[in-house]
């Protein structure tokens, strides 16, 4: 009964914002009969009295659901491989901004899963919540020994809530993708399901400080990023204790200038640090929007920046990244010719695909955008437009990609805000340029040979058994190759000769009835034929012909 009131309410804001525009016009009549209601509500307009666009419409929509469907806004924004540009626009703008729970359910939380008072763990303890998200809350505290740090915790009973709300999200993904004609293009399940395992990924806050440390390791000692420390002692599924820091938020320019930061340096900064994560660590934060970071008040001459809330990471397969750094030298050169050979042979698009096609398409598409200045050129747009072109030629665009590109659409966005005339390509060519080289450099092919000799070297001693046994069973492999090749032959023959069969039948059938129309004196036959042959002089005729067929 719960579920299905709260269904009535998501119906009643879809209805309210006119989501039934979001949906194609070719829809079934079926479709547009149940939608028909949506249309009693007036258009939804703005203060000023002007009509929202979709993209606020939807924006809205999420905003009066709650939580959950903030967070899968946020989650639609991510995909602009699906998703159009308008849309993805405005879904940026939601806020996730929730009242806080009580202080009493907060401290409940975390004496229940340490196993102890939090006067025993903590030296002071803020009750005004840091932060409140629709996943968690955020408490500041000193530890015993004096140590700055945040208490992380996962809503009480937004489990249950996740699951409900998502089980509608499914029922509604899949009346889209049965009822309309672009709902298998737009792939609303597997969005769905995509929400399903991000948002479940985000209630494990034990993987979150996973990600948190590893990623402070690939960064320790750097002068690019900073990351806070993880207290594992103190950290569990549903809480996690960390370093406090101290910065300024990326977007506070005033206080940026305040403090005479270099823009141009923080802006590529962050360049360099996005491909540091794709390219050296294979490891990279996939939630870099800007409240998300902060610069770090020391040295405003060498920025650096401080990363939090790591519950989303990403990396790529060694053959992703290697492809992706060709294809990104490739298409700044415009030898659109590679780009397209390097889709085939990376398998991102079948390989039945012409590459002369391909090409002349990835030309269409990223031909103007190169005649403009380099600092106007959007390289994450220019990622997005190939991977768009690509899907005409049924590339399935690999989730990972998808997020690398978000990700470098927030990093080049934020370094855009910070300094307007920042030249990403400048940044990334010679980072690709020197990756590439050392790749295949012998100190790299030395250190791969290490890294794997130790499986070769377990492996080897049985290379010569596995060579004499698969000898051994060549000679079995051909004799049933020639079985199999010999029984569908058999099968194919016998397949002939029961339509032969049928033909046969069906001949001798109508050689009955011909026969019987003949003794009554039909004329229908005989004004088709010539006139002095009879029907059944032909038919027999035919049937001769037949029986000669059938046994050969």
């Amino acid at each position: 009964m719960i579920v299905f009131f709260r269904l009535l309410k998501i119906l009643r804001v879809f209805a309210r914002y006119r989501l039934d525009q979001l949906l194609p016009a070719n829809i079934p009549f079926a479709a547009r009969a149940l939608l028909f209601f949506f249309k009693l509500f007036p258009q939804p307009r703005t203060a000023t009295g002007e009509k929202m666009s979709r993209g606020e419409c939807l924006r809205r929509a999420c905003e009066d659901l709650g939580p959950i469907f903030v967070k899968f806004g946020q989650l639609l924004s991510t995909r602009p491989d699906l998703i159009p540009e308008d849309i993805v626009q405005e879904l940026n703008y939601l806020q996730d901004k929730v009242a806080p729970f009580a202080n009493e359910e907060f401290l409940a939380i975390v004496e229940s899963s340490l196993g102890a008072k939090v006067g025993d763990i903590f030296a002071s303890y803020e009750h005004a919540p840091l932060a409140s998200a629709s996943v968690a809350q955020v408490h500041t505290a000193v530890l015993k020994d004096g140590r700055d740090v945040v208490i992380k915790v996962i809503r009480p009973g937004i489990e249950k809530i996740i699951a409900q709300d998502v089980e509608l999200l499914l029922l509604v993904a899949r009346w889209v993708e049965n009822n309309t004609l672009d709902g298998k293009r737009l792939h609303p399940v597997e969005i769905v399901e995509d929400y399903r395992t991000t948002i479940f990924d985000e209630l494990d806050l034990q993987r979150e400080a996973a990600n948190a440390s590893q990623l402070r390791r690939n960064f320790l000692n750097s002068s690019l990023l900073y990351v806070p420390e993880i207290h594992w002692d103190y950290t569990r599924s549903n809480v996690l204790v960390m370093e406090r820091i101290y910065g300024i938020p990326v977007t506070n320019m005033a206080a940026l200038n305040a403090q005479n930061t270099d823009l141009k340096k923080l802006a590529e900064r962050g360049v360099e640090i996005f491909f540091t994560q794709v390219f050296e660590h294979n490891f990279f934060h996939a939630d870099m929007h800007p409240g998300n970071i902060f610069v770090a008040t020391k040295n405003p001459q060498l920025p650096q920046y401080i990363a939090v809330d790591m519950a989303i990471v990403g990396s790529l397969t060694r053959e992703d990244q290697y492809y992706l750094a060709r294809n990104l030298l490739a298409m700044f050169r415009r030898d659109y010719r590679q780009v397209a050979e390097l889709h085939v042979q990376s398998g991102w698009v079948p390989n039945t695909v012409r590459v002369e096609e391909l090409e002349a398409a990835i030309r269409t598409v990223c031909e103007p955008i190169f005649e403009k200045p380099l600092k106007e050129i959007s390289f994450a747009n220019v990622l997005l437009s190939l991977f768009r072109t690509a899907r005409r030629f049924d590339m399935e665009v690999q989730p990972q990609l998808v997020l690398l590109q978000k990700t470098l659409l927030n990093i080049e966005g934020l370094g855009r805000q910070l300094y307007p005339d920042l030249d990403l390509w400048a940044t990334a060519h010679p980072f690709l340029e020197r990756w590439l080289k050392n790749r295949f450099h012998p100190k790299s092919l030395w250190g791969e040979l290490k890294r794997y000799a130790p499986e070769w070297m377990e492996k080897f001693p049985q290379v010569p058994d596995l060579i004499f046994n698969s000898l051994q069973q060549l000679p079995l492999i051909a004799q049933k190759l020639d079985a199999l090749e010999s029984d569908m032959a058999q099968r194919n023959l016998q397949q002939h000769r029961g339509r032969r069969k049928l033909i046969a039948l069906a001949a001798f059938a109508a050689a009955g009835y011909f026969f019987y129309q003949d003794t009554q004196g039909s004329a229908v036959l005989r004004d088709w034929l010539i006139t002095d042959v009879s029907p059944s002089t032909i038919v027999l005729a035919a049937i001769g012909m037949v029986a000669l067929w059938f046994r050969k």
